[in-house]
């Protein structure tokens, strides 16, 4: 296995929102292929069960990023608020301005693909690591074979605020948990960078909690 090319898709899968590329189109074949090998993920008890919904029609793009615009446009401001004159200044300016441009021009992204779990989560830890944990992996494969082929995306839930109004808008049913949204596009560059993270030693522990890595 070439490490260099996978360490490098690893290292550059970033959340795409102001480099997506509205107004090409994704082909429904290349979505589909991401999606197979999205469920080679690991699954708890091999019980796949993973639904996920392809959105394309206009009208319900329209619809859902009705909703996703309304939850995230207060997200954002009070984000602003909070971050007082930290806002105006980078790289906070930087980070609000991205995530404003996804919530102004949602409904203009090709393609929605909301990954889904059958079931209901039960709300106590152990369960719903388990109920989450079985499709956020996927998720993750499905989003680095999408930056593979040149796609991008970014995982959101701002429309899960009002998850019931979009499982009527979608016909999903009840038993059935939507767990976010990703825009999908192709990216107008692919000169993506490892982002900047706190080095690992600052963040993981040996044996005990505080106890140095090494």
């Amino acid at each position: 296995m070439d490490t260099v090319v996978t360490d490098h898709l690893l290292s550059t899968t970033r959340a795409v929102r102001r480099k997506l590329d509205l107004d090409r189109e994704v082909e429904p074949e290349v979505i589909t292929e991401c999606l197979r090998l999205a469920v080679q993920a690991p699954t708890p008890g091999a019980a796949q069960s993973w639904r996920w919904l392809v959105v394309r029609d206009q009208e319900l793009r329209n619809q859902l990023g009705a909703i996703f615009r309304e939850v995230g446009s207060e997200y954002m401001r009070r984000r602003r608020e909070a971050a007082g004159p930290a806002a105006e200044q980078q790289p906070m300016k930087r980070i609000l301005a991205s995530g404003q441009y996804l919530v102004d021009v949602i409904e203009r992204v090709p393609v929605f693909v909301i990954p889904c779990v059958r079931g209901r989560p039960h709300g106590d830890n152990a369960a719903d690591s388990v109920f989450y944990g079985g499709i956020f992996p996927a998720v993750w494969s499905f989003q680095l074979a999408l930056r593979s082929r040149g796609l991008g995306s970014t995982l959101t839930s701002y429309h899960l605020v009002k998850e019931a109004e979009a499982a009527r808008i979608l016909g999903i049913p009840d038993d059935v948990t939507q767990v976010g949204l990703l825009p999908v596009a192709y990216t107008t560059t692919q000169d993506f960078k490892p982002g900047t993270r706190q080095p690992v030693e600052e963040l993981s522990y040996l044996d005990r909690w505080g106890s140095p890595l090494g």
